[in-house]
């Protein structure tokens, strides 16, 4: 991927928030709190994951209803395909669209390890395939890819080739996973087209409110840190620098982005974790759609 921009204006990208379904009446406050200053920030739509093996699926349902009817946004409802049947994934997906859905994230998920083998589809492309032959273009749909590879994969060919079968199924557009290295996203880019991927390849954007949580989830998802970022990062936790963290966080996050947008990237999808800041405040560091007339987010 070039440097010279693609996209000249903010109108022609697509800015996008997600949440997770929330447990218990505190963490529906919170959501609900945090979702009021979000959607201040007018993003085109907010995407709502589910639990590993489908454990969330009421909640994701829930949590998209209440999303749309408070914020009146789009809401878009992360799909797993690894557990269930024809029938009952045709169920939920009826049920999306009778709430209004039009946009679905189709995911494979994440295999529960007392799982023995998959649902009825084992990959997503098997599920975006399934999407498109029973509802045709009622839902535009987003598939997911790993800029520095699937933690899963045999080899990044082997990654880049899962990607494009999940192209040619049918799907519209894609979220990354989340990472810190803009190069990886631009080769990642690079490659894709070099297939034929022509869709728009959102970049994931993680902010950092909690090293310590960050730190555990890139572990666990194979995102990079790098070392630069990761030694100052612990020495704040260390020292218990709390706002030394946010602060060091929200530049780190708000370079990145402003890199991937000078360089064409065709919006950001952030991962808010649930909660308003930091958020909020890069959003309005990067002087986004919207962002001069949201109000000051509350720490969530």
């Amino acid at each position: 991927m070039t440097s010279e921009s693609r996209v000249t204006n903010h109108e022609s990208r697509s800015y996008s928030i997600e949440f997770f379904p929330p447990k218990g009446p505190k963490g529906a406050a919170r959501l609900s709190e945090a979702r009021k200053t979000l959607a201040a920030l007018g993003p085109e739509f907010f995407s709502v994951t589910f639990g590993a093996g489908g454990t969330t699926r009421s909640g994701t349902l829930e949590t998209v209803e209440a999303t749309m009817r408070e914020t009146g946004i789009e809401a878009a409802p992360h799909l797993s395909c690894i557990e269930g049947t024809r029938d009952s994934i045709r169920e939920l997906i009826d049920n999306y669209r009778a709430a209004g859905v039009k946009r679905i994230v189709a995911l494979r998920g994440d295999i529960p390890e007392n799982m023995e083998s998959p649902g009825v589809f084992s990959y997503a492309n098997e599920l975006v395939g399934f999407i498109r032959e029973e509802y045709g273009d009622a839902f535009h749909l987003e598939v997911g890819c790993y800029p520095e590879t699937h933690p899963e994969a045999p080899t990044p060919d082997a990654d880049i080739d899962n990607f494009v079968r999940k192209v040619n199924a049918g799907a519209d557009s894609a979220m990354t996973q989340y990472f810190y290295n803009a190069d990886a996203y631009f080769d990642f880019v690079e490659r894709v087209e070099a297939r034929g991927v022509d869709i728009p390849i959102v970049p994931g954007i993680m902010p950092i409110p909690n090293w310590a949580q960050i730190a555990k989830f890139s572990a666990m998802c194979g995102a990079d840190i790098p070392r630069w970022i990761e030694q100052r990062m612990s020495a704040y936790h260390e020292a218990d620098d709390q706002d030394s963290v946010i602060e060091f966080g929200v530049d780190v996050v708000t370079d990145l982005c402003e890199r991937l947008l000078a360089a064409g990237a065709p919006g950001l999808h952030f991962y808010a974790l649930n909660r308003a800041e930091p958020t909020a405040r890069i959003w309005r560091d990067l002087k986004l759609p919207a962002a001069e007339s949201a109000p000051l987010a509350t720490a969530g």
